[in-house]
């Protein structure tokens, strides 16, 4: 793959979500009032369970990386869309790749989060006995470092296959944010080497978490049926609560 900008393009226009006029300011207020929603929440999950030694448990530890990714996500999206609604939305060329790398960087990040979650609670209730050596504080840090790390790598990979592209005068994308396909589109060069780096990469993040929570959770069924009283299946499904 090569790197460097042999772009002509200095900036892209970004389309949004509409043109309509009498749908942007109404879209405006309604992603707004959301993206405060999720601002809040997930700040006020982040801070609970910083405070609180009590909440200070592995489950408990990765909902406090998922409320951290899913608001870095959001901010990384939303205050860029939302100002594609009151004017026109012009982003330079080293802005598009820097949203494009954290964007992928925090989607990567909650799919390996999730992964690593319904792997606590597969260890919580398929091996209950082994549960404190299994998913240690320690061992907690290693998941979720290797999951930064793993959604910081492939986050350069994607964002390295675009800085290899070339867009002559073709600088309007019909989206709301720097994404990968309308990029694609948008390139006067060939697009096969990138396009297979992306499939490959795309792919191994669908199907290795897909997988690995099917998994966790087939096995967690499968245990909870096994259980005969009422009471320990309601415990076990409860245990699961928080997760799903």
């Amino acid at each position: 793959m090569a790197f460097g900008n042999g772009s002509l393009v200095k900036e892209f226009i970004l389309l949004g979500l509409t043109q309509q006029p009498e749908l942007q300011m109404p879209l405006f207020f309604l992603f707004l009032g959301i993206y405060v929603v999720s601002v809040v929440g997930n700040l006020g999950l982040i801070v609970l369970i910083a405070l609180n030694p009590h909440l200070h448990t592995p489950m408990n530890y990765f909902l406090f990386n998922l409320s951290f990714t899913d608001l870095c996500y959001s901010t990384v999206i939303t205050p860029r869309m939302l100002v594609g609604f009151v004017k026109q939305n012009i982003i330079s060329y080293a802005e598009c790749l820097t949203q494009l790398f954290f964007f992928c960087f925090f989607v990567l990040d909650e799919c390996y989060i999730l992964t690593a979650m319904a792997y606590d609670r597969y260890a919580a209730i398929c091996k209950p006995l082994l549960y404190q050596v299994t998913m240690s504080h320690q061992v907690c840090i290693l998941m979720a470092v290797g999951v930064y790390m793993m959604g910081f790598l492939e986050a350069i990979v994607l964002t390295g296959s675009m800085l290899s592209l070339t867009f002559c005068d073709g600088n309007v994308l019909n989206h709301y944010v720097c994404d990968i396909l309308p990029l694609l589109k948008l390139s006067c060069t060939s697009t096969t080497i990138n396009e297979l780096e992306v499939f490959v990469v795309v792919g191994i993040n669908v199907i290795v978490p897909t997988l690995t929570i099917f998994i966790s959770y087939t096995l967690i069924l499968s245990n909870i049926l096994s259980i005969h009283s009422a009471e320990g299946r309601s415990k076990a499904f409860s245990t699961c609560g928080s997760h799903v």
